[in-house]
């Protein structure tokens, strides 16, 4: 007589389940509920896979973005094709492009040569670099090995740039701007929230009438205004840590608001007057019991505030008025799409516009499936 498998009804599952729940950490209900979230979760891949980008941008690029070429200006992109008269390839390719003038309008014009084929092989040798500044180069993940080939997969600028790695290169400032700037918001919010919310009276007055201020000047003009002061002279790097720091001075208020008001109400728990009765410094009960009983509420906001960050600096360098050539940002690369000829010629010079909504939307989603399972006890 063959032994039959113990089966397990929905009812006991559900106990089961519900029996976890009561054991688990808020961590874990955290992420019970925010996997449950398809399109957090599929932002959250988008998210991983925009910052492997930003790492490897040297790697992923083709070509040096500052390197440029007259004879390619406003090339469009090339298609990445398989098939051609003969049949179809296993390897990827992309057809010549013959560049030549209109003489009466004097408009590049441009060809595409299908006796020229050019096949795009993986990890090829070209232009040197410096993977992160310390470690030199010569590999690329994909290319054209003929000297005489392009390839242009998002065309080419007034410069003849190639736009993709010029979109591959931004994508480590846009980036990451919007991350460093959300810490320093971090800090400055949860620190002067905290003050503002712990000790209340005048230093709650003083802090909040310093954020109204803040709240109530407007935005632009003051970007513009602290934009315009940073020194003509500075070299590129330093523009980006000071366009970097006014995006976090003027962004902190927002979370020293729900710090405060955090604060105000988590005082009088019962944990901090027990935490005040066994003798804890002020900075301990701040830190090690107050900020992480709503830790997971303010991941969700951080995530919610960096595409504010990063739409921020794509304005400033859109206006002209943030970071600047010969620094690559999504930014400053919609810079050269401001006049009609690049509307009419070069459409293509908008692709990185894309990337900033791709980008937007991704923390968007991602946020709002944090801020959901900021709440792991709710039904």
């Amino acid at each position: 007589m063959s032994a039959e498998s113990p089966t397990v009804s929905p009812a006991r599952e559900a106990v089961g389940a519900e029996e976890r729940a009561y054991v688990a950490s808020p961590w874990q209900l955290m992420w019970w509920k925010l996997r449950r979230h398809k399109a957090a979760i599929a932002s959250a891949v988008v998210i991983v896979l925009l910052y492997l980008v930003a790492l490897s941008c040297e790697f992923l690029a083709p070509y040096d973005p500052i390197k440029y070429d007259i004879k390619y200006t406003y090339a469009p992109p090339q298609r990445i094709r398989f098939l051609d008269e003969n049949g179809l390839h296993l390897r990827p390719f992309v057809y010549g492009i013959t560049p030549s003038r209109d003489p009466y309008t004097l408009e590049m014009i441009y060809k595409t040569d299908q006796t020229k084929r050019y096949p795009i092989y993986f990890l090829v040798h070209g232009t040197p670099y410096r993977l992160w500044g310390r470690f030199a180069s010569d590999l690329h993940l994909f290319g054209v090995t003929d000297p005489e080939g392009t390839l242009f997969l998002f065309g080419t600028d007034r410069q003849g740039q190639d736009v993709f790695s010029r979109v591959v290169y931004g994508t480590r400032i846009s980036m990451s701007i919007g991350l460093v700037g959300v810490l320093l918001s971090l800090f400055l919010g949860v620190l002067i929230g905290g003050l503002s919310g712990y000790y209340g009276g005048i230093v709650d007055d003083m802090i909040q009438r310093v954020i109204e201020f803040l709240r109530s000047m407007p935005s632009i003009p003051l970007w513009m205004a602290l934009s315009a002061a940073l020194p003509a002279q500075w070299p590129a790097l330093r523009v980006y840590f000071g366009i970097t720091v006014i995006l976090s001075l003027i962004s902190w208020t927002w979370l020293a608001r729900v710090v405060r008001g955090r604060f105000l109400s988590l005082r009088e728990e019962e944990f901090v007057m027990a935490a005040k009765l066994s003798g804890s410094s002020e900075l301990r009960i701040i830190l090690r019991h107050m900020v992480p009983s709503f830790l997971s509420h303010i991941i969700a906001s951080m995530t919610l505030s960096i595409p504010d960050m990063i739409l921020s600096e794509t304005a400033l360098s859109f206006l002209g008025l943030g970071l600047r050539p010969p620094i690559i940002s999504w930014g400053v690369l919609l810079k050269d799409a401001q006049n009609v000829q690049s509307v009419v010629l070069a459409p293509w010079l908008f692709i990185p516009g894309v990337f900033v909504v791709i980008a937007v939307l991704a923390f968007n989603f991602l946020g709002d499936g944090l801020r959901d399972a900021a709440d792991p006890y709710a039904r």
